[in-house]
């Protein structure tokens, strides 16, 4: 087995451990990998990525779906703002490409680097927030507008950097959404697989997924997330994810002061 693929398909072993031991998104998991570790390209990452976080939510979306854990209308309201949203992330990803050439990448690692810094921040602080404002939960038709601005802020992410398409959605409609947790998980991860989906293709259509990536990646993330599932019984999760968060804080700072 060549070289390169063992470390591609390792690196995917380490994202599954990861997402299977605390939760956290696929994107934010795996763009330091991808960067750092395996030296990609920041855009040929953010497409890759896109394509990996869909393909690895599908069977999840399907499960939820046979177990009726996904309510439909939130996912539909999530999307009617997450895929103008992507689309507007892409086609200004194309713009800089055209006006930057390489130089993109560059634009790119800034603008992931704030995110790999505001996105665990954002989930340690999390859980402190109700101790300085009272947030009051309410039903998805109550708040309707609300939904559609969350899914286009998330898209519009996604769409740049592929990150937010399952952390940081599921975070605000936790904060946000009178829903059965289990719902909103399953509402999550089922808008999830249309907002990577089409992002992915949006990204094959630029030119920036390398399938031969993205396969091995998917080879390696199998059994890694079900050892990290496993681990997270007897790993101590709230600890670790912090530990997670500031290694990520550490890696967004590192892509902005490189």
């Amino acid at each position: 087995m060549p070289l390169l693929l063992l470390e591609e398909i390792l690196a995917g072993l380490v994202v599954g451990t990861l997402i299977g031991l605390s939760g956290l998104g696929g994107g934010v998991a795996l763009l330091p990998i991808l960067i750092f570790g395996l030296r990609v390209p920041p855009i040929v990452a953010v497409g890759t990525a896109a394509a990996f976080n869909a393909l690895t939510k599908v069977w999840a979306g399907w499960i939820h779906w046979r177990n009726q854990t996904v309510n439909w209308p939130l996912v539909l309201a999530l999307a009617a703002g997450s895929l103008p949203g992507t689309f507007l992330g892409v086609l200004i990803l194309a713009h800089l490409r055209t006006v930057y050439g390489v130089g993109v990448n560059d634009i790119l690692r800034n603008f992931i680097g704030v995110l790999l810094v505001a996105v665990p921040l954002f989930l340690l602080i999390q859980g402190q927030l109700g101790k300085f404002i009272t947030i009051r939960k309410r039903f998805p038709q109550e708040i309707y507008p609300a939904i559609v601005a969350i899914g286009f802020g998330a898209g519009f992410l996604v769409g740049m950097s592929s990150v937010g398409s399952g952390t940081v959605i599921m975070a605000l409609l936790l904060m946000f959404v009178q829903c059965p947790p289990v719902v909103l998980v399953g509402t999550d991860i089922t808008h999830a697989v249309a907002l990577t989906g089409v992002t992915g293709l949006l990204d094959w259509h630029l030119g920036t997924v390398d399938f031969s990536l993205v396969f091995p990646l998917l080879i390696g993330s199998i059994p890694g997330s079900v050892l990290g599932v496993k681990l997270s019984t007897v790993l101590p999760g709230q600890w670790l994810r912090y530990v997670l968060c500031v290694i990520l804080m550490a890696s967004g700072a590192r892509m902005l002061w490189v």
